[in-house]
C-alpha cells in the first residue's frame, strides 16, 4: 500500500494571522512534502525489500546508511508530526507539559531559549526537536536534512520545528530566528506535545 500524503488538520488559510500563509503551507505541504511521498513510493515500488513495511520501520533499517530512501522516508516522517505541532490556537502551553518542562529543563524561558538555539545553530537545513528522551527527561536536540529522532535514537518526539528555508522564507525571508520565536510564541500546537508526553 502506498504511502499517502496526510490531510492538514486545519485550513491553510488557519495559519495565515499566526506567521505562516496560505501560499507557504500550499508549498511546502503540497509541493514539498509531497516530492518526498512521490519519491518514497518510487523506491519501494523498485524494492521488494521495503515492501511491506511501515513508515518508521523503513526510517530505522536505512538510517545508518542514510541516502535517498532515508532522506525521503525520514523528510516524510518528519513533516507528518510538524504538521501536527502547528496551531491555529497555539503558543499556550498546557500545566502537565509546563511542569514537565520546568522539571528538567530550568523553566519554560529555559526551554524556548534552548529550542530556539537548536534550530538557529543548525547549519543548512535539518530539524530542532523537543524529545522525550529513554531516561525519562525532555531533552532539545537536532538533526540535519532528513534525519530525526526516531533514527538517532534520541527519544519520542513531542514538538517539531523544520527549519529548512522552505518553511518560513516567504514569511520571515531568511530570519530564521523570528520564525523560531513565532513558531515558541505563536504556532506551537503544545498540546499536541502534552498528549504525546502522556502518551509516551
Amino acid at each position: 500500500m502506498a504511502f499517502e500524503l496526510p490531510t492538514l488538520p486545519y485550513a491553510k488559510s488557519a495559519l495565515g494571522a499566526k506567521g505562516m500563509c496560505e501560499e507557504t503551507l500550499d508549498l511546502h505541504h503540497g509541493k514539498h512534502h509531497q516530492a518526498y511521498v512521490t519519491a518514497l513510493n518510487g523506491f519501494v515500488d523498485k524494492d521488494p525489500a521495503l515492501q511491506g513495511k511501515s513508515l518508521e520501520d523503513i526510517v530505522k533499517a536505512t538510517a545508518s546508511a542514510g541516502g535517498p530512501v532515508f532522506n525521503n522516508a525520514g523528510q516524510h516522517w518528519n513533516h507528518i508530526l510538524f504538521w501536527q505541532c502547528l496551531s491555529p490556537t497555539g503558543g499556550k502551553i498546557p500545566g502537565a507539559l509546563e511542569k514537565k518542562i520546568t522539571e528538567d529543563l530550568g523553566s519554560v524561558a529555559a526551554f524556548k531559549d534552548a529550542f530556539k538555539a537548536a534550530g538557529i545553530s543548525q547549519f543548512g537545513s535539518g530539524w530542532a526537536w523537543l524529545v522525550l528522551a529513554p531516561d525519562g527527561k525532555l531533552k532539545v536536540t537536532k538533526t540535519p536534512n532528513g534525519s530525526n529522532p526516531l533514527a538517532t535514537g534520541e527519544g519520542k518526539v513531542l514538538l517539531a520545528v523544520d527549519v529548512w528555508e522552505h518553511a518560513y522564507y516567504l514569511d520571515f525571508k531568511n530570519v530564521r530566528p523570528n520564525y523560531l520565536q513565532n513558531f515558541l510564541d505563536v504556532l506551537a500546537n503544545y498540546e499536541f506535545a502534552e498528549a504525546q508526553l502522556k502518551a509516551a
